[in-house]
């Protein structure tokens, strides 16, 4: 099994064993590209009328070399063809049309990775576009990567958790819009003249989530003395082991959106909710990606159990103390998970150490799990502003909410003569501040989670030969 776990991403494209990032013009793109970024607006276009503005000759220049590099590059990459002959006549068009609003929505239809998820097959990705999680302007990016898709993942994705649109993928390189915390490549955040109909792809970097995880969760464990079983610590040792993981927890995590009993639209992408909701949607895919990891290691396949480590410590370390605290939604749910387990005995923290019993740990996450469930399967017989007020309830049981909240003062505080999208104004931006374990924790991990900016599997490091 071992043997057959370490066997993904080994597959090398037509331009060798690095591909297309060891050839020549792949320096060239990205210095283009890295020229042409800093000339663009929030939307992506350039103002030839602000200060210190090039000259459209020097953008020409610039976007030439793109193109040049992009059509010299793609033979390596042929089942990219058609898209980079349509990225080509899009990035044409904005010139022709003086470098207005990119639109690139011809070139992001002909770009379909999902089509054919061979593992290591490359692709040659350039869009102007927003990276989730890292810059928020719609600048030009190019990043090379290589999907992961091996022979196991596809085995269970055919017949257990079907999962089509799913493409996990590394990063081969990238330009600097993905030197961010970014570890996601959606075709949501490409500028594009309208939204298409439906999606049919979204690329997740697994290798940059690995890394991280490794990263933060090694100086948690330092940092709160816990003593980790051998195959957790293996786990964390192992950039391959941790990758497998990702892909496995993420296919699970990623079609649980559209299953299960949902009161509403589970991506929420056209509604304004209170951020526990948001919060509770993607705790509620993860709690459900440990039930089956669970499912998974009874079942004989050593990811189960792999997948079952990693959510509880990238839940309980890494997520409550990353970002600000703003609306952070994956941040509510690291803090109700660690105080759903602290409240039912799973998790210990004594004598300035953290204890976990591994068995009950696995208990009382499916319990938390079937909470919510429950909160979801009842949601569907209540109007929207109840099952709100219901949510709250349930964070608000195990999490102490700021004292200045209108909201935690129940109904009888807030306007209900507002529709429910306005009364999310009285949402206070920190809800649900850090408990005081978190705020130490906070200042221990810092600057280590400030570090994993950018990074890759290389900068991860690998276990001992």
């Amino acid at each position: 099994m071992r043997e057959k776990l370490l066997s993904v991403a080994t597959g090398e494209a037509a331009g060798g064993p690095e591909g297309i990032v060891s050839r020549p013009a792949w320096g060239v793109l990205k210095a283009a590209v890295e020229t042409i970024r800093p000339w663009q607006s929030k939307d992506g276009s350039i103002d030839f009328a602000a200060e210190g503005a090039p000259g459209k000759a020097d953008v020409d220049a610039e976007l030439e070399r793109v193109i040049a590099s992009v059509e010299e590059l793609s033979p390596l990459v042929p089942h990219d063809a058609e898209y980079h002959r349509a990225l080509v006549a899009d990035l044409r068009r904005w010139a022709e049309d003086g470098y207005g609003v990119p639109d690139f929505l011809d070139s992001l239809l002909a770009f379909q990775p999902a089509s054919d998820r061979r593992d290591g097959l490359e692709h040659l990705v350039v869009f102007a576009m927003y990276t989730q999680n890292g810059n928020p302007d719609r600048n030009l990016e190019a990043v090379a990567l290589r999907v992961v898709w091996p022979e196991w993942l596809s085995e269970l994705e055919r017949t257990r958790y079907d999962n089509p649109m799913f493409v996990p993928i590394t990063f081969q390189d990238f330009t600097t819009g993905y030197d961010t915390n970014s570890a996601v490549l959606f075709p949501e955040t490409v500028a594009v003249r309208e939204v298409p109909e439906r999606f049919t792809w979204g690329g997740i970097f697994c290798d940059r989530e690995a890394a991280r995880f490794r990263k933060v969760t090694q100086a948690a464990v330092d940092t709160l003395g816990l003593d980790l079983p051998e195959d957790a610590a293996r786990l964390v040792a192992d950039q391959e082991l941790a990758q497998q993981t990702f892909v496995l927890w993420d296919m699970i995590h990623d079609r649980t959106h559209s299953h299960g009993d949902l009161p509403f639209d589970p991506f929420m992408i056209k509604q304004r909710a209170p951020f526990w909701m948001y919060g509770l949607e993607e705790l509620r895919c993860d709690l459900t990606a440990f039930k089956e990891a669970v499912k998974l290691e009874a079942d004989g396949y050593e990811q189960g159990r792999n997948v079952q480590y990693a959510i509880l410590f990238d839940r309980l370390f890494r997520f409550p103390v990353t970002g600000d605290r703003v609306r952070n939604y994956d941040g509510l749910g690291g803090q109700l998970l660690f105080a759903y387990l602290h409240k039912h005995d799973a998790v210990r923290w004594t004598d300035n150490t953290l204890r976990i019993d591994w068995p009950r740990a696995t208990e009382v996450t499916n319990q938390l799990c079937a909470e919510i469930e429950k909160l979801y399967r009842d949601g569907i017989d209540r109007p929207k502003l109840n099952h709100w007020f219901a949510a709250y309830d349930l964070v608000s049981t195990y999490l102490s909410p700021h004292p200045g909240s209108r909201w935690a003062k129940g109904p009888d505080a807030l306007d209900l003569t507002l529709a429910p999208r306005k009364l999310v104004d009285d949402v206070l931006a920190d809800e649900f501040p850090l408990s005081m374990f978190y705020e130490a924790l906070a200042k221990k991990l810092r600057n280590v989670i400030a570090s994993t900016k950018g990074i890759t599997a290389t900068g991860a490091g690998q276990e001992a030969a």
